[in-house]
């Protein structure tokens, strides 16, 4: 009777499930992540690098530093809690380290900020010096032509005054370091505004890129050679030789303007420098 029984079987379905599949898994979404974060920590630190001064940027550095220093070098604000240096010579002291212009020590001012002080006379330096030179004052001496290839900026290093080419209006022999009349007009000029202060004198010579590669590239010769020439045009005219504290050149490296061989990029940086660089 039980054979002949009309009841269905019973099946059991065992069904393997398999979890954590490879091309499943979760893991490439943690990895994915620290991607991310990586990137935005890296864009984060060249927004940093660009838009900071240099005081700015040793706050900053200060700030991760591992250790406690002894002598607070700079902080990286600028009002109340930015960073002033207790260690200082004044009560409530400036920012930065080393010496101030009333008490400079053998390494003259040290390697630090010279105070506000120093920067207030720096300050007034570099307006007087614009003053004569772009003639606000009305005296002078340079002509509306000359004053078309002057421009000055006041930067960290202090005072840039650029003398730079214009087309048809060249300030050195084309290829040459040989300087044009209108640029012994201009640092014969220089010279005479420099007097006025005693701040140390930096010369840096620019040249345009070449359409060409060279194998041995004369951009760098000449971008030297023409700081070189500037530099004695400057002492020839009255400007002592214990005021000028550097002569360099940088060839193609540093162009002013977008096109690399633009004429504009033919120039000569004068820097009258900050006090204690």
């Amino acid at each position: 009777m039980a054979s002949g029984s009309n009841v269905a079987p019973i099946i059991i379905k065992r069904k393997k499930v398999v979890s954590g599949d490879g091309h499943h898994g979760g893991a490439w979404k943690v990895a994915y992540a620290d991607f991310v974060t990586a990137m935005m920590a890296f864009f984060m630190l060249m927004w940093l690098l660009n838009a900071t001064t240099e005081q700015q940027r040793a706050g900053i550095a200060d700030y991760f530093s591992p250790t406690i220093p002894l002598s607070p070098i700079s902080g990286g604000g600028d009002g109340a809690f930015g960073g002033n240096d207790i260690f200082a010579e004044m009560t409530l002291p400036k920012n930065g380290i080393g010496a101030s212009q009333d008490k400079s020590t053998e390494g003259d001012m040290a390697r630090g900020d010279v105070g506000q002080e120093g920067q207030a006379k720096d300050t007034e330096a570099f307006a007087a010096v614009e003053e004569a030179l772009l003639g606000q004052s009305g005296e002078s001496d340079a002509h509306d032509e000359m004053l078309r290839h002057i421009v000055t900026r006041v930067t960290d290093e202090g005072l840039v005054i650029e003398i730079f080419a214009l087309e048809g209006a060249p300030i050195f022999e084309e290829g040459t370091a040989e300087p044009t009349a209108m640029l012994r007009d201009l640092t014969e000029m220089l010279a005479r505004v420099f007097r006025i202060v005693v701040n140390d004198v930096a010369v840096e010579g620019h040249v345009r890129a070449r359409p060409l590669v060279f194998e041995d590239n004369p951009i760098w010769t000449l971008s030297a050679g023409r700081a070189e020439s500037v530099r004695g045009l400057l002492q020839g005219s009255g400007l002592k030789s214990s005021r000028l504290n550097r002569v360099t050149g940088h060839a193609d490296r540093e162009p002013i303007v977008e096109n690399p061989m633009s004429v504009r990029n033919d120039r000569v940086e004068v820097i009258l420098l900050r006090s204690g660089r």
